[in-house]
């Protein structure tokens, strides 16, 4: 019995920070899939590898992690001051769905490098040798990040001394500006603190109220104290990837916490959003070992921060919830803030289950609301392999 052959899509596979995935320019797309729709997420689906009930997405190009089920398709813009836009695709591992409500930080750092590769960007804007600077809009959230991305001899620079924690290799380093991070009104409230309040009691059936600071900086964030979950902050992966029972706690803090953020209407909506909001637990500063085998001294650091995506803890940090948190420890009274020992702050460097990361933002009190004009991080980025990438029927293109 005949069956049809696979297509044949150019694409692009590449690291982002402590993420990787498959990048496609969306004039490369099959045509249906250049829209947004049921047909672009059953392409990217197949691509991926999911819905696969093994979790293991050995029929995909995806990793079977959060940090590497993912998608990402670029374009030209039409925007005043910006060259390319770019949308992501968090796809979902063992249910059908991509989730589109948020941005990744983490490939924000390759999109730069993918757009100059491909030809997106006009060559007389490019300096031969030195700092490319690429403006960026971030289509799922409607925000710029400007990417500074190192040249040599005409083409994008990967190799350098820059060390990443949760990356085993150095690279070269790309600086990130986030600029405006805090969500509109079509991103979730309109409010850097969707609340109002820096601090919120926030009751959680079966757990308890909790303290919880709820923002809205890079992408949704519910912080929560590692000491109210009977944790100390210094935990790795399989202390708590290990454990259904914890695991069902957060999804269910996370769940109370995006109905009172108002990014949900109602609680069963948490589970086809679960990109959005990100769920984390902080601690003061204390020393313990990374996952690496590294040793993080509390000296090191000015708080912990661990964090769950995708209903899992992080091997590291999302780049966006990064973003949260060096917002979060800008603005004083929060539990971020606190952790770090209070006060006023420019930058931070926190624990992850990887390492360390210093990111910096800059906030302010005007008219008795806090805003956000930027965040700052660096990251690096490496193509991994470029060609084509395979994809059989099914699918509705």
């Amino acid at each position: 019995m005949p069956h049809p052959a696979q297509i044949r899509i150019p694409a692009i596979y590449m690291r982002g920070g402590t993420s990787k995935g498959v990048f496609f320019r969306l004039d490369d797309l099959p045509g249906p899939a250049r829209e947004p729709g049921a047909a672009r997420d059953a392409l990217l689906m197949r691509v991926i590898g999911s819905p696969d009930p093994y979790a293991k997405q050995i029929d995909g190009m995806g990793g079977a992690t959060s940090s590497t089920s993912k998608a990402v398709i670029i374009s030209r813009s039409a925007r005043p001051d910006h060259d390319i836009d770019y949308l992501f695709g968090q796809v979902s591992i063992d249910n059908a769905f991509v989730d589109w409500s948020g941005n990744c930080g983490n490939l924000s750092a390759a999109v730069g490098p993918f757009a100059i590769a491909s030809g997106l960007i006009d060559p007389k804007r490019l300096p031969k040798n030195g700092i490319a600077v690429v403006r960026i809009w971030q289509a799922n959230i409607g925000k710029t990040i400007v990417a500074h991305v190192p040249m040599i001899d005409g083409s994008v620079q990967e190799t350098g001394d820059f060390e990443l924690d949760g990356v085993t290799f150095p690279a070269a380093e790309i600086q990130l500006e986030f600029m405006d991070p805090a969500a509109d009104e079509d991103g979730g409230g309109g409010a850097l603190l969707p609340t109002g309040n820096v601090v919120d009691d926030l009751e959680v059936p079966g757990i308890g109220v909790l303290k919880a600071t709820m923002i809205d900086s890079g992408i949704p964030t519910i912080f929560v104290n590692a000491e109210a979950l009977g944790y100390r902050g210094t935990e790795l992966q399989d202390d708590i990837n290990g454990d259904a029972a914890a695991l069902a706690r957060f999804e269910s803090i996370r769940a109370y916490g995006a109905l009172r953020m108002g990014l949900i209407s109602n609680l069963t909506e948490a589970a086809k959003r679960q990109h959005t909001p990100k769920i984390a637990f902080v601690a003061p500063p204390t020393g313990y070992t990374a996952s690496s085998g590294k040793a993080v001294e509390a000296g090191d650091v000015d708080l912990l921060v661990r964090a769950l995506s995708m209903g899992k803890l992080h091997h590291a940090m999302m780049g966006t919830a990064a973003v949260a948190i060096g917002t979060a420890a800008a603005i004083p009274g929060t539990l971020v803030n606190l952790a770090a020992g209070g006060g006023e702050r420019a930058a931070v460097r926190f624990g992850h289950p990887s390492g360390t990361l210093r990111v910096g933002a800059e906030a302010c009190l005007r008219d008795g609301r806090w805003t956000v004009t930027k965040a700052l991080m660096s990251r690096s980025a490496r193509v991994l392999m470029e060609g084509h990438v395979r994809v059989p029927p099914p699918f509705s293109i």
